[in-house]
Parts: structure tokens; sequence; C-alpha cells
């Protein structure tokens, strides 16, 4: 096993050096969006109760927007997850009588009751409040299918959504110069539809975030990518500043907006946080390679392969069972800094079709920057590993997993 891990290590140099180049270019963005705006300690004073003149949460906000090249963002510990801070963007831009049209298949499986399914209890869903619905499939080579796109648009739709990343389902994530051609493809029907982005996973994976190609609004998690490892809870929306504005009401209470929210504790993991977040995020993707070219050379079917074009920072590998799978996550938990004395098992979980497993032995419960593997236990039995703070542990908790699940198949 070590001189396998040695070959492979060697056969990814040049993917490796690649995304060191694309941690550099990132890294100094943000260096140069807190040196503009001439960050200093006392920005990471906490405010209570209502959080008026919160100039430490005020700047923050400045600084997001200006690494994203936003116009105004969002960003609050009152955002719990990614789906939150979707939630509230939608809710935020949306009214009775519009239609959500998602271009990218079927969203995420935790917004599906965001969404509303039918016959589903009232809970407060858009399909409660009169907002309508479409997602179009993708074509069998899983591009956006822009026939179908131009035939789908019409009056009432407003909001065009686009997934960046694949999450759950078994298809290549969307690249920036991908979305940017889904962009021009929308404008040409009409300019004034809002075009938004789910950017969860996706932050500093490349050199451009969708509101540089045209989005209108994008929303992510902090406990992921730009939370940079630290950040132990909150979410952002970026983009236009009257969408922000919108969202915002959405978020505290009209007439409220941003003025409002106090930011408690979080502010200095929340600047450290995002100043960290190239390295961190370029440290999961070197991790990523690693292991879609190990498990690759033992036999298992991974993507995106480990010289593929990468957008996001999800890894799937396939196995042939059930069984297979829930032991290579397994093993992943038991090589875990926190909870290595816990084993997971599928189970229900709210928001998901499928029993769940989920490998988490995070520092921050949820935090999928860090080292997790998870999915659901249904076939194609794929497992969605994402994240490792650093390279090193990944390649440590990746190895002993393939020996564990090489030994389950054996003993089969």
């Amino acid at each position: 096993m070590e001189e396998l891990v040695q070959k492979v290590e060697e056969t990814i140099q040049p993917q490796h050096k690649h995304v060191q180049t694309i941690v550099d270019n990132n890294q100094e963005k943000v260096l140069q969006a807190f040196q503009n705006l001439r960050v200093s300690d006392s920005h990471f004073s906490p405010t209570t109760g209502y959080g008026y003149d919160d100039f430490g949460r005020d700047t923050l906000e400045a600084l997001y927007a200006e690494i994203f090249k936003a116009e105004d963002a969002i960003v609050r510990p009152q955002l719990i997850s990614g789906t939150h801070a979707i939630t509230t963007a939608l809710f935020g831009v949306l009214r009775p009588g519009d239609e959500l049209l998602y271009i990218t298949g079927a969203p995420y499986d935790t917004l599906e009751e965001v969404i509303g399914k039918p016959n589903q209890k009232d809970s407060g869903s858009l399909r409660d409040f009169g907002i309508t619905y479409n997602s179009l499939p993708l074509k069998e080579n899983g591009e956006v299918d822009e026939h179908e796109v131009r035939k789908a648009i019409n009056n009432k739709t407003k909001v065009v959504a686009i997934q960046r990343s694949k999450g759950y389902a078994d298809r290549p994530s969307f690249p920036i110069s991908e979305i940017e051609r889904m962009i021009e493809v929308v404008r040409s029907m009409n300019r004034e539809l809002i075009v938004f982005v789910d950017n969860c996973y996706g932050e500093f994976v490349e050199t451009r975030e969708p509101v540089e190609v045209g989005a209108d609004l994008m929303a992510g998690s902090l406990i992921k990518n730009p939370g940079g490892g630290i950040a132990r809870i909150g979410g952002y929306i970026a983009g236009r500043s009257d969408l922000i504005e919108q969202c915002s009401y959405r978020l505290t209470a009209p007439g409220l907006g941003k003025e409002t929210g106090p930011s408690l504790n979080t502010l200095q993991e929340m600047y450290q946080g995002i100043f960290l977040a190239p390295h961190v995020v370029g440290e999961a993707l070197k991790g990523a390679i690693f292991t879609s070219k190990l498990l690759e050379t033992k036999g298992f079917q991974t993507s995106p392969a480990y010289d593929e074009y990468r957008t996001d920072l999800i890894q799937s590998v396939n196995f042939e069972t059930a069984d297979q799978m829930i032991a290579f996550c397994q093993s992943i938990q038991s090589a875990s800094p926190i909870n290595s004395h816990v084993t997971p098992h599928p189970s229900a979980m709210p928001g998901y079709e499928s029993d769940v497993i989920m490998a988490a032995g995070t520092f921050i419960q949820g935090a999928s920057l860090e080292l997790t593997a998870d999915g659901p236990i249904r076939p194609p039995y794929m497992a969605f590993v994402q994240g490792g703070l650093t390279y090193s542990h990944v390649k440590i908790a990746v190895v002993k997993a393939l020996k564990n699940a090489e030994a389950r198949k054996k003993n089969r």
C-alpha cells in the first residue's frame, strides 16, 4: 500500500500544482479585499440584542461582496445552513403567482420540502404561498437542455435556478464557464429574469464565482468552503443590491432588513475563516484528487476522475453493494479526529427520501469542509466524499477506508 500511495502521489503532481495556482490566485484576491476595507481587530467586537450599528458585521458583508464581485451581501450567524440561506433568498424575491424554474434537474433533497411536494401538509413552503415550480431534467450526457429551457420559460417565470454542485445526483457538477453559458441562454430569452445559483461546495474551487459571470444572486454556507473550517455557524447571500435588500426583509422583517441582527461572538472566526478558505479548499481539493486516483487504481468507479476539471469539493465513489459502501463510510468515521469511536449506520433523515449514512467526525456539526463521507442507501451505491482540512488527513483516512472496503469485498 505504501508503494501504491507513492505512485499515486507522483501521478497526481500536475493536478496538485494546478490546484496550488488556483489557491494562490484566490488568496491574493481575498487578501486584497481585506486590505482595501482596512479590516482591523476592532471589527471583531461582538454586538447583542438588535445589533444596531454593528460595523464589524457590515464590513464583513462588504468584504464578501468585494471578494465575490457582488453589489452587496448578507453574511449572518442567523443563517444556519446552505438550505436556510437558499430558502431565505428564494422567499425573499419570489411572490405569489411567480414560478421558480430549476434548469439543472431537481435540486438537492433538502430543498424538496422548501419548494413543497404534492399533498404535503401546510408547512409554509413556496407551494403554500402560491409559487409554482418546475424542474428540467438534464440530457443523457449531463448537460442542460437549452431547447427545453427555451420552451419552459413563460410569463410567470421569475427565478431561474442553477445548482452548481451535483449534490447526491449522478451527474457532473457545473463549472463556472458552463454556468456562464446557461446564463447567456436565459438572458437571450428574458433579461428581467432573476438567475439564482446554489453555490454550495463551489466557493474558491475556481478563480471566478457565479455573480462574476452574470448571476443575480448566489448563496452558500459558512460551514462549507467560505468558513475556512473554523466558522461554527452561518450562511451568506450575495448579488444585486436590490435583491439583497429583499432577502434581508425575509431574514429579519420588512423595514428592518440588514440594519438588525447581532453578530454575537462570531465575527473573528468568520473573518479568519474566509481568509483561510482558499488554502483549506485547496487542501480538500488535493485530497479529492488523491482519493479519486487511489480508488480508481484499485478498480472503483470515481467521479470526477483524478485528472478532470473540478468546480466543487464533491468526490463520488461507486460501490458494488450497500454493505461495501457502508463499510467505506464507517472507516472514514473511524479515521476522524472527533467521534472516531462511533460507528455510523444508515437511518432516516429529515429532507431525504432514502435512508442516509453520514460519516462526519467533525469539529463543527455538519461541516462538510471537514472530511466527510455520506450518501443515500439506494442503487447505484454511491458515497460522496468531500472536504478535508488537511491533505494528510484525507490521505490517511482514505487509505484506511480502502483497506476495509477491500477486506469486506474479499470476505464476501
